[in-house]
């Protein structure tokens, strides 16, 4: 039978189940990744596990989040992280060394393979020919023990391109196409899948854009082929012999096709606050900047940098601007010293912040009051620069650079076609900034600081729960709005009690304080609940708190996953109107659980408005997982 590309990577990795669309299946990982915001947690559950030795191929451990060090904390876990990945033989990306995704891609990442990361956007390595899949922490925990990853076999959307993008429109203007045919919500279920002549005329960097920003799609992932662009590109890291050929059938079936042509592509922008509110720039128009922020996992390349640097050549940063440039590695950093890109830049007066996520997750760089942020970054969210009033744009570096020449927002085609600077030096293989496992860490002593908390467990599973709705929220609640991030709170992220007192602290500031009085309960959402960051934190703090069922109109993938691994239970509405029934502070009951799920049957609550019907559609496997109170527990019983 002709199969995807992505049927060809799951098939060849298929440890249970059947490649049936809608069933459960688990696959190998043969790759993992964390970093140090969900990484401290994911190798507290790991060692709650107790396996002496990672099983995967290779596992690595990126510093790329916590790095502005204004305490002792993120320090703290910096050491921990390093004396866990000797101990449990991991790779240890020190910070400085760049982007997870970004350095996974340039040193780590092969065609064909699976990885799995503690973060969202790990797809990007589907820009190789990579099955790369987000998840919380505790899954990639169970993944580094050797158990397989459970997902929910997909269908295939295939993209069919065609064309070549015309000059001063970017990689980043074709995924905010893709957001704007199909919405945040589009992708849920689904692998995207990249085919067509069109595909050969985009480099490894602009397909690493695509299959980067395609979380925001609520994709399991995205594929690109592994072809002679990739190819080229292992080579140029020194890695050709990671290289394979890799492509669908000639005669493979998708579920779903979209054509886009690539010529057609005009330069747009992603408005406040979601990634889908696409419209283009020159319907945007003429709009005041005040601050253009370039990096980020989506558009940190030497070429992102390089155009901007091109378009900036010779002028100044408007003065009503701030623009702050992230490489997003340290091979990118020195390539844009080498080839005298970064001097450009500086002239410009562009402020350089390190390689690393910064600004991109509201560490550092947050806009003023009121502020008109264009950023190159992939979510949008509000609150989420750390200033809840900014109004953020998310944009490819070209219109960034236009925007931070003039002072306005300003479609970039208007300035001619800039010409980059192409690398001609001799990139940096050394990986000096990485360091490898020992053969025995045995003996190891791991290192922990104050901040670093014992590891709460759920306690176990009632067949009847009874509480009080503690919180209603619309749709499209996202990680940020659950479990805020920023220099306040990412510290916190090893210390579970600190960092639960700002669970929904955006939305309702009592939230924390009302969950502990009431000794928890539930929380009501609309539609696609639980968007965005994959952070596990945004399911382990409300457990903490006594949170018991999330009743919700549907569930983003890893959120709802991340609910199940810790023992909240995810309700979707039978018939959505019954949302309306349910009103925040009531009482309700949900009676015979466990009996009901063992026979698949619906859940009832018991409300003063009446019965409303719930699923909680969990597969055999789940279900374990539920009624032994989480994950981790129902792995140490196994």
């Amino acid at each position: 039978m002709a199969l995807t590309l992505a049927e060809k990577i799951l098939k060849a990795h298929l440890l249970e189940g059947e490649m049936i669309k809608g069933s459960e299946i688990g696959i190998k990982i043969d790759q993992t990744l964390t970093q140090d915001a969900t990484g401290t947690m994911a190798y507290l559950q790991f060692e709650a596990i107790g396996i002496p030795k990672v099983k995967t191929e290779l596992s690595v451990s990126y510093i790329d989040h916590n790095m502005l060090q204004s305490g002792f904390e993120n320090a703290d876990d910096h050491a921990f992280l390093s004396s866990v990945a000797k101990k449990y033989g991991i790779y240890f990306s020190r910070p400085g060394n760049g982007i997870c995704h970004q350095v996974h891609l340039e040193r780590f990442g092969i065609p064909g393979k699976t990885l799995l990361g503690s973060d969202s956007h790990t797809p990007t390595g589907g820009g190789i020919g990579m099955i790369s899949i987000g998840a919380g922490g505790l899954d990639v925990a169970v993944a580094m023990a050797g158990s397989p990853f459970y997902l929910t076999y997909p269908k295939i959307l295939g993209i069919k391109l065609s064309g070549k993008l015309m000059p001063n429109v970017s990689a980043k203007d074709v995924i905010l196409e893709v957001l704007h045919r199909i919405s945040v919500k589009g992708g849920v279920g689904k692998i995207v899948e990249y085919f067509g002549e069109g595909v050969k005329n985009l480099s490894i960097p602009q397909r690493a854009t695509i299959t980067n920003m395609g979380a925001e799609l609520g994709a399991t992932c995205s594929v690109f082929p592994s072809d002679e662009k990739t190819k080229e590109f292992m080579a140029l890291q020194g890695r050709e012999n990671d290289y394979i050929e890799l492509s669908a059938d000639v005669d493979a079936e998708y579920d779903e096709i979209i054509e886009i042509n690539l010529n057609e592509i005009v330069p747009l922008a992603a408005c406040p606050h979601s990634p889908d509110a696409i419209k283009t720039v020159e319907e945007i128009g003429e709009i005041a900047v005040n601050q253009v922020c370039v990096g980020s996992c989506t558009n940190s390349s030497y070429n992102d940098l390089a155009i901007v640097a091109a378009i900036l050549k010779g002028h100044t940063v408007a003065e009503n601007v701030s623009l702050t440039i992230s490489p997003g590695s340290k091979q990118v950093y020195e390539m844009i010293a080498q080839s005298g890109v970064l001097n450009d830049l500086i002239t410009s007066g562009a402020r350089i912040v390190e390689a690393g996520c910064g600004p991109c997750i509201g560490m550092g760089q947050s806009p003023s009051t009121d502020a008109v942020s264009l950023r190159t970054f992939n979510r949008n969210f509000e609150g989420r620069s750390g200033t809840k009033s900014a109004q953020v744009y998310l944009v490819s570096p070209e219109v960034a650079a236009a925007a931070a020449l003039t002072g306005k927002m300003t479609d970039p085609r208007t300035l001619g076609e800039a010409k980059i600077t192409d690398f001609n030096g001799t990139v940096d293989l050394s990986d000096n900034m990485v360091v490898a496992p020992l053969e025995d860490g045995s003996k190891v002593e791991i290192v922990r600081g104050p901040n670093i908390k014992q590891l709460p467990i759920n306690a176990g599973f009632d067949s009847t729960i009874t509480g009080e709705i503690l919180l209603k929220v619309g749709d499209n609640i996202t990680t940020d709005d659950i479990m805020p991030a920023g220099a306040k709170v990412l510290p916190l992220r090893s210390n579970i009690p600190e960092i639960s007192k700002h669970v929904f602290a955006g939305i309702d500031a009592c939230f924390h304080d009302r969950a502990l009085s009431k000794n928890g309960g539930f929380i009501v959402g609309g539609s696609n609940y639980g968007q965005g960051s994959s952070r596990e934190h945004a399911a382990l703090a409300p457990m903490y708190l006594g949170i018991k069922a999330v009743i919700a109109k549907s569930f983003a993938r890893i959120h709802r996953a991340n609910l199940i691994n810790f023992g909240i239970m995810p309700l979707t509405f039978i018939n959505e109107t019954d949302y309306d029934r349910l009103i925040q502070s009531e009482t309700i009951i949900i009676n015979d659980i466990v009996s009901k799920l063992q026979n698949s049957e619906n859940l009832i609550i018991k409300t003063a408005n009446g019965d409303v019907e719930v699923n909680a559609g969990l597969s055999g496997r789940q279900i374990n997982i539920m009624l032994s109170g989480g994950l981790l527990n129902y792995i140490k019983k196994k």
